[in-house]
């Protein structure tokens, strides 16, 4: 491709990635990593730029969804998500793509019955009650595993905090939050091992922070009941994707 086509093409990326994030409350990488290699940059080099921008468009999603953070939560998500973050980083690439792809499908079908928990078991939903270990040792579980496709989490913890009882404002909003400091983790990694290629960097960051704004006004002002399904229809096609690509290599 020609410079100024790769620039935009790369821009276009973020603001799609980033509208994305800010609609759902997830890193958006699940959206940008595949694009990025799609755009020709080598896989590891899509997992870094993707960890570099999600601080930058999380950020800006955060500030426009503050009110509804959970700051309690938010904290132990935060421990809990960094470690898987830190443990996952350093292992990518051990785990073989298609066991990793299977288990990636369960965790979205789980996340998906989580989206809906509250009404599928009212009763249960009640009487839960998670404590900070429950919630640290679930997100390190989650970030652990899509670390290892190049994400932080974000995608995966919207439907975990609503398991928990949140409402799915507020888990849009905690998300959000938590991955900054999640996917800042894992970014530091890639970082170090030259994995970040400078230009499509800052073209994406540019895009999604544009992008990220847009979804989450747009997020603001949409019914729950609307970015629930949005949410489980998203994660349903990703993990169908991930399934498909693991099996035929492509």
């Amino acid at each position: 491709m020609e410079p100024l086509t790769q620039i935009l093409v790369y821009l276009f990326i973020g603001i799609f990635a980033g509208f994305m994030s800010g609609m759902f409350g997830i890193g958006g990488g699940s959206i940008r990593t595949p694009l990025l290699y799609i755009a020709g940059l080598p896989l590891l080099g899509a997992f870094g730029i993707n960890l570099l921008v999600i601080p930058f468009s999380s950020f800006i999603g955060a500030i426009s969804h503050r009110r509804n953070i959970d700051w309690r939560v938010a904290q132990y998500v935060i421990i809990g998500g960094t470690m898987g973050t830190l443990t996952g980083a350093f292992l990518t690439g051990f785990i073989p793509t298609l066991a990793l792809a299977i288990i990636f499908v369960i965790v979205s079908i789980i996340s998906i019955v989580g989206i809906y928990f509250d009404r599928l078991f009212p009763q249960t939903a009640q009487r839960i009650n998670p404590s900070a270990k429950i919630i640290i040792l679930g997100t390190f579980f989650l970030n652990f595993l899509t670390i290892l496709r190049g994400g932080s989490g974000g995608s995966l913890f919207p439907p975990f905090l609503k398991i928990i009882g949140l409402n799915i404002r507020k888990a849009i909003a905690t998300s959000l939050f938590a991955t900054i400091f999640t996917a800042t983790a894992g970014a530091i990694v890639f970082w170090s091992r030259g994995n970040i290629i400078l230009l499509p960097a800052v073209m994406v960051i540019l895009g999604s922070i544009i992008g990220t704004r847009l979804g989450s006004l747009v997020s603001l002002k949409t019914k729950p009941l609307w970015l629930e399904i949005g949410l489980s229809i998203f994660i349903a096609i990703l993990a169908i994707i991930i399934l498909i690509k693991a099996i035929y290599g492509s």
